[in-house]
């Protein structure tokens, strides 16, 4: 039978159910920190299902050679299909069904918050060299890839998701405001963090975070992600959420650099020239 961590789905406000080879892999990750504390909470709910439990014969065979010859094997579409169809049941066609695979659309904080509107999610993690292509074509309704780089099977991806997911359900963190300014929230990375002692080795805390002026603090804030993003992922911008007050810092540090570098560097990364930004 499946193996379950969870299984009052009707108290959550996020049900996830995840088909897998290998339902040890999840303990600990969902035994310890911001997602035990949302199922305890009873937020979020978690099914782990053994995909072998639902293959036929007595070996419980979930993968075969692949049509054509080549390397590795193919995981069966008979088992996926019917552990769908039967964890699903009567929510069949109403439940979004991912499949985690390389060839899945780029999973990013956009396509979390899109996820987190759902009540119910069900992940099927892939293994050996990929799934039959029916279960691409006539099962799962979504596929999704956590980066470009080749791991063991979808487990990994599974767990990303899901954490991912559920910081975004009303409740789960402590503070109401905290998923706004994580790192891509707003299309920018964090800015930075510091915490005592105000002087640790030399190095100081800014003066204007211990000024008690929220007002340039958030300004301070903002400068900041901005600086970053512009120095550490520059192809963020063209999709960032940007105010007038926003560019006019850019372009302030775009023009710090030319002067610094004799005119040879790099432009904002968006596809736009330094004259062709916007004008204020």
């Amino acid at each position: 039978m499946a193996v379950r961590l969870v299984v009052t789905y009707e108290v959550g406000f996020m049900h996830f159910d995840i088909l897998t080879l290998f339902p040890g892999l999840f303990a600990g990750v969902f035994e310890e920190s911001i997602l035990k504390r949302a199922r305890e909470a009873g937020l979020v709910t978690i099914a782990l299902h053994n995909i072998r439990d639902y293959a036929t014969g007595r070996h419980r065979v979930t993968d075969d050679a692949p049509y054509g010859g080549g390397g590795g094997m193919i995981m069966k579409p008979e088992p996926l299909f019917a552990a769908v169809e039967a964890v699903l049941g009567e929510q069949l066609g109403s439940v979004p069904v991912i499949l985690l695979t390389p060839k899945g659309r780029l999973f990013t904080q956009r396509v979390a918050r899109e996820l987190s509107r759902q009540r119910r999610l069900l992940l099927i993690c892939g293994r050996y060299e990929g799934v039959d292509e029916r279960v691409h074509r006539y099962l799962a309704t979504d596929e999704i890839s956590i980066g470009d780089y080749v791991l063991a099977g979808g487990e990994i991806p599974a767990m990303v998701v899901v954490e991912a997911v559920t910081r975004l359900i009303p409740g789960v963190l402590g503070d109401p405001g905290a998923t706004f300014e994580d790192s891509h929230a707003e299309g920018l990375l964090e800015y930075p963090h510091y915490t005592r002692p105000p002087v640790f080795r030399g190095h100081a805390v800014p003066e204007v975070l211990l000024s008690g002026h929220h007002a340039q603090i958030v300004r301070w804030r903002r400068q900041q992600a901005l600086r970053r993003t512009w120095e550490q992922r520059p192809d963020l911008l063209s999709s960032a959420r940007l105010t007038d007050e926003d560019w006019a810092y850019l372009r302030q540090l775009q023009a710090e650099q030319e002067s610094q570098a004799g005119g040879n560097c790099n432009t904002l990364g968006h596809e736009t020239e330094a004259t062709d930004l916007p004008t204020l």
